[in-house]
């Protein structure tokens, strides 16, 4: 039993025991949108699309059932979330008919969402926010009776900091909140979260496993896709350049020089590891707030192929980010729950699919997605 109480407690995997799935940016619409489908789900009234662990290979791994989770969270804005469904039922991304039917779920979860931080003029230290964050997490798992919490980040994306920076950032806050509370953790973002030595220890210390970085929903995804072809056939990648134009929250964010600078990193990571370097070429991010939530992405591929004729390969990605991630971000904080059950600790790089920057593990797609299922017989084979 960890110190705070939060026991792992085996056998209770596919019963009545609750699983707690606490957002950090819990009033965003990528966690609206997992709010609003997960109950939406539940109740038969959509199917499981975009949910890998919904298939066939995951039955009998004993994943926390959909009815059995439990959502709060922290974020620093106060628009309630039957009100953000509501705005994204106008954008197009949830259903017309889903907000009003669901309602009722997505009200309990907004009464438990905390005020996050740091917030402008905050006078709190980081020992302050850090404490008062994993408290919340510690009442809400005894408030609600659950068996466990799994902290899930997906908040802005953060500029990476600077070597010499005196703070924390505040994804790395909610992480060292989340390691105190004994909870397991999942980073959907590029930002920092538990990526310091000192977190990354502490989470070992407590026998929490994590998973992340950054969640490959739409470009990079189609990235890990076609860079193992021309691998595979031995065609010479000369450059790989891209632009996404998107707007919303992550557009805003992304505006920020330094924090498309961190998205971007991702991008680049999925060609060099596959590819052996990095070809020519530079990923452009776009702010156009008209867009709202949707997002177009275009990659242009210069190759070479036999005798070095020069050829080009385009393709053109249009989506709706918080629809693609909500997926996802379910699948994980079921996949980690039952981690933490079984009494797995530490990164699992088995979960590398869902990542663009993962905790280790093989590149390509088609290898991560042959780990992820060999993760799912280990967890069938656990108590």
């Amino acid at each position: 039993m960890n110190n705070d109480g939060n026991a792992s407690k085996p056998g209770t995997a596919g019963t009545t025991a609750r699983t707690g799935v606490w957002f950090v940016g819990a009033r965003g619409s990528v966690a609206t949108t997992a709010v609003a489908g997960c109950a939406a789900v539940a109740a038969g009234l959509h199917p499981p699309t975009g949910m890998v662990t919904e298939t066939a290979p995951f039955d009998g791994t004993g994943l926390p059932p959909l009815t059995s989770l439990v959502f709060g969270g922290h974020d620093t804005v106060h628009s309630p979330l039957p009100k953000r469904a509501e705005h994204l039922t106008e954008a197009g991304v949830l259903p017309h008919g889903l907000a009003p039917a669901v309602r009722a779920e997505l009200q309990a979860a907004d009464e438990e969402i905390r005020l996050g931080g740091p917030l402008p003029d905050d006078p709190r230290s980081d020992e302050e926010l850090i404490a008062d964050f994993s408290a919340d997490l510690t009442s809400f798992r005894v408030r609600n009776a659950l068996a466990r919490v799994v902290v899930v980040n997906l908040s802005s994306t953060e500029p990476v900091p600077a070597p010499d920076a005196v703070r924390l950032p505040p994804s790395s806050l909610y992480a060292a909140a989340a390691v105190r509370a004994g909870c397991p953790h999942v980073n959907f973002t590029p930002s920092t979260g538990l990526r310091t030595p000192a977190l990354t220890e502490a989470a070992a210390a407590r026998a929490l496993p994590h998973a992340g970085r950054d969640g490959k929903t739409g470009q990079t995804l189609l990235r890990a896709v076609l860079a193992p072809m021309f691998v595979q056939r031995a065609l010479t990648v000369r450059a790989w350049s891209g632009t996404n134009l998107l707007g919303g929250g992550d557009g805003a964010a992304l505006a920020d020089p330094a924090a498309a600078a961190a998205k971007n990193a991702g991008k680049e990571r999925v060609l060099a590891d596959t590819l052996g370097r990095t070809p020519q070429g530079e990923v452009h991010i776009d702010d156009v707030p008209a867009l709202g939530d949707w997002k177009t992405a275009w990659d242009h591929i210069a190759f070479d192929g036999f005798l070095g004729t020069r050829m080009v390969l385009q393709t053109t990605w249009q989506g709706c980010d918080s629809a693609l991630a909500a997926p996802l971000v379910l699948d994980l904080a079921r996949l980690v729950a039952r981690a933490h059950e079984a009494g797995l600790s530490g990164p699992l790089p088995q979960l590398g699919f869902y990542f663009k920057d993962p905790d280790g593990g093989p590149a390509g797609l088609s290898e991560q997605f042959t780990a992820l299922l060999s993760f799912a017989d280990r967890l069938r084979e656990a108590p």
